[in-house]
């Protein structure tokens, strides 16, 4: 796309450093390509207003409004201490809903003389609560008059688009500086492949531009959405296709287990049949692990869905045909943990080299950055020459002097807190290129995996294990009904009472050292609402201890802690030494206490819901039925509590996914926080884009198999390259 000069011009060169810098700092934009392609996120018509009552809260949002009163008042203040503080409350509407504007101090006068009530206008701002109330303070505007001749010539579209934009650059400025750089937009150069563009009815590119920036009707926008669409879908697809072609012709080593080996003499200790579905997905992965091209294979099931057991199997599986195989863990409880489930589950078969070891045993060891140097060497050693058959551990694994004997099967767990490098290596510990197999728990609707995970094949555990309990969820709105947050702490006490245990968790320490800089300013008390700080588990633990559970066992458990202190918390608990465990979300994974019934997430309007969905997964493992108390302090109409809501109403992990995708932002589906890159969708919906992702996939797969170098289609070699750079490429493997 960015092959062509016009479109790889430095914006400092066009529109001048200062805006610039905003842009290339605040939205990532430095060429006039990236501001082309830099879309609305939607329209406003001239003569509608903006719902109001839809307003995401800590946003910066665009609306078009009218003005419906404004007063000035005066207040006595620090600074104007004899009553000549100046406050401007401006409310604006909808027709149906309100909000105000507040102004201040010297900032007052000017709107006090624009925003006369009837004047209809943009205003730029962070929704905030205050006094209960949605409120924008110090908005930024634009009046929309069409009198003079500059705004007649800059609103003269029927269709005012508003941009994705940032307090420091409104959506407005976005606008005009479009409209300088859109003459390039002739200059863009196609990528997809003419049959199919011309075979599919799209639109060029050049006229997806110029309509997604300046429509004169909603069939331009639907025009050049569906162009746009499709090229994201396509270059996305052909880069994850290129993948799975070259991962298709690299040599790997087929592992196939012994009928009296390892593996069987593993299922007869099982003390339990498996389910249909841990059946079903082994057998998928043992056909994988008999090729002579590496396993990429995607393992996704609910929390508690027996993905240990099936992956278990398979890395014994490996051992069976000689290779060693490693589990990599994203946290040191997670790796402690999983080595102690593993160990347990083994017995004496992971007793190998050991008296009273089964003969058939192999050891398994477990490498974490915080072990002592000797029982470190002792591991290394292990794996090095090939004692250890099984080795679970962190990113340590991943350390230079870490060397396998012959590593045939790498397993990641939560695969989400993995960087691609990470995983890739690991990869490179092998002989010849491993196995993979990757596991999460969060359940991943079908068109982010083949977004996402689209080099990778998926298996998915959908049943649960027989003997797991329902778990009730509810919202505890502790701003609106106080009462019902002492009745959470009541119920706490019943599960105690009624011999079970119970969670706490927080979105904060509370030991961070407070930030001097913020230290020295006095903050409003209408700040001091506003920006309350998350809960913190050391201060929750303490006012629990000394309040509503006094008298329990209270422990803390939080990701600062030495592992040592961590994983003795943690056996603890497990042995029913502790009543309540107050935790930051180092317990989101992994952490298996049938005992533990009840869980109270305070502030869990701070969490995701797949996080909220993830942490909820920890009570209810045993016979007893769970409980998950969601405590918020949003109002109730705020799209958090709503989120709150979806996450109380239903336990299907899959539904709470796609929610999950419609009220985040499609660019944060590839990870973006992670690749540290823009995310390269920007116009691409992958819940509703469901059919143009599978048809893309298709005709992805048809070009790259005729033509992999794509040597035929330079222009789509260069939109891929603007698209990833080689690291991007390589990070795509997944998100």
């Amino acid at each position: 796309m960015d092959a062509v000069p016009a479109l790889e011009e430095p914006l400092k060169k066009v529109l001048g450093p200062a805006t610039a810098k905003v842009m290339a700092e605040h939205l990532g934009l430095n060429t006039v390509g990236d501001l082309l392609h830099h879309y609305p996120r939607r329209y406003e018509e001239r003569g509608q207003l903006t719902h109001l009552a839809d307003l995401p809260m800590d946003e910066h949002v665009t609306v078009v409004a009218q003005v419906a009163d404004a007063r000035l008042h005066t207040f006595a203040s620090a600074k104007a201490p004899r009553g000549k503080g100046q406050r401007l409350e401006v409310t604006i509407t909808d027709g149906s809903g309100r909000l105000q504007l507040v102004f201040f101090g010297a900032g007052v006068h000017k709107p006090h003389k624009e925003l006369l009530p009837g004047t209809r206008a943009m205003f730029a701002g962070k929704v905030s609560v205050f006094n209960r109330r949605l409120q924008l303070a110090h908005p930024a505007y634009e009046l929309l008059r069409g009198d003079t001749e500059e705004t007649v010539e800059t609103w003269a579209g029927a269709l005012i688009p508003i941009y994705p934009a940032t307090a420091k650059l409104e959506s407005w400025k976005i606008g005009k500086a479009l409209q300088t750089v859109l003459p390039s937009a002739q200059e863009a150069v196609e990528p997809l492949p003419e049959s199919l563009r011309a075979g599919r009815g799209l639109v060029t590119l050049p006229e997806a531009l110029l309509k997604i920036h300046r429509p004169h009707t909603k069939a331009d926008v639907e025009d050049a959405r569906a162009r746009l669409k499709w090229d994201e879908a396509f270059v996305l697809q052909v880069a994850l296709a290129r993948r799975r072609h070259a991962d298709a012709h690299l040599p790997a080593v087929a592992r196939r287990p012994r009928p009296d080996g390892l593996l069987a003499a593993f299922d007869d200790r099982l003390p339990f049949t498996l389910t249909e579905g841990q059946r079903k997905v082994s057998a998928e992965i043992f056909a994988d692990l008999a090729t002579e091209h590496p396993m990429h294979r995607l393992l996704q099931g609910e929390v508690g869905s027996g993905k240990t057991l099936v992956a278990l199997r398979a890395m014994l599986a490996v051992v069976d045909a000689g290779g060693q195989a490693a589990m990599l863990a994203p946290t040191e409880v997670l790796a402690q943990q999983h080595h102690r489930s593993v160990t347990e589950m083994m017995g004496e078969l992971a007793e190998g080299g050991m008296l009273g070891g089964a003969e058939t045993a192999t050891k398994v060891v477990l490498l974490t950055g915080s072990m002592g140097a000797a029982a470190r060497r002792h591991a290394l050693l292990d794996l090095a020459t090939g004692e250890a058959g099984v080795v679970i551990g962190t990113h340590a694994l991943i350390e230079d002097k870490v060397q396998f004997h012959d590593l045939g099967l790498v397993v990641v767990d939560e695969q989400h807190r993995f960087g691609v490098e990470q995983r890739d290596a690991l990869r490179g510990k092998g002989k010849q290129p491993p196995h993979l197999l990757v596991m999460t728990a969060t359940p991943i609707p079908r068109t982010v995996a083949m977004t996402v995970f689209g080099d990778l094949e998926t298996s998915v555990l959908d049943q649960l294990p027989a003997g797991r309990s329902p778990i009730a969820s509810h919202v505890v709105p502790a701003a609106d009904k106080p009462h019902f947050l002492s009745r959470a702490w009541e119920r706490v006490r019943e599960e105690v009472a009624n011999g079970h245990q119970a969670y706490v968790v927080c979105p904060r320490i509370g030991d961070e050292e407070d930030d001097p800089k913020k230290a020295g300013r006095k903050k409003s008390t209408e700040d001091e609402a506003e920006k309350r700080p998350p809960l913190a588990v050391l201060d929750v633990a303490d006012q629990l201890a000394k309040g509503p559970l006094k008298g329990l066992r209270v422990e803390v458990l939080h990701g600062r802690m030495q592992p040592d202190d961590k994983d003795a918390v943690m056996r603890r608990f497990a042995a029913g030494e502790a009543d309540v465990l107050v935790a930051t979300t180092v317990i989101e994974v992994g952490v298996n206490v049938p005992n533990a019934t009840a869980m109270v997430i305070m502030d869990a309007d701070r969490f995701g819901v797949s996080q909220l969905h993830q942490l909820r997964g920890r009570v209810g493992r045993g016979s007893a039925p769970g409980l998950c108390l969601l405590v918020t302090e949003m109002p109730e109409a705020s799209a958090a509590r709503q989120r709150l809501n979806a996450v109380a109403a239903t336990l299907d992990g899959f539904e709470l996914s796609r929610i999950d995708l419609e009220q985040r932002r499609e660019g944060d589906v590839l990870g973006q926080a992670q690749s540290g890159t823009r995310s390269s969708l920007r116009m691409l919906a992958v819940i509703e884009d469901e059919e143009i992702i599978a048809e893309a996939r298709e005709e992805a797969a048809a070009v790259v198999a005729a033509d992999p170098d794509l040597t035929n289609l330079p222009a789509l070699r260069t939109a891929l390259d603007a698209l990833l750079d080689e690291e991007r490429e390589q990070y795509l493997e997944k998100g």
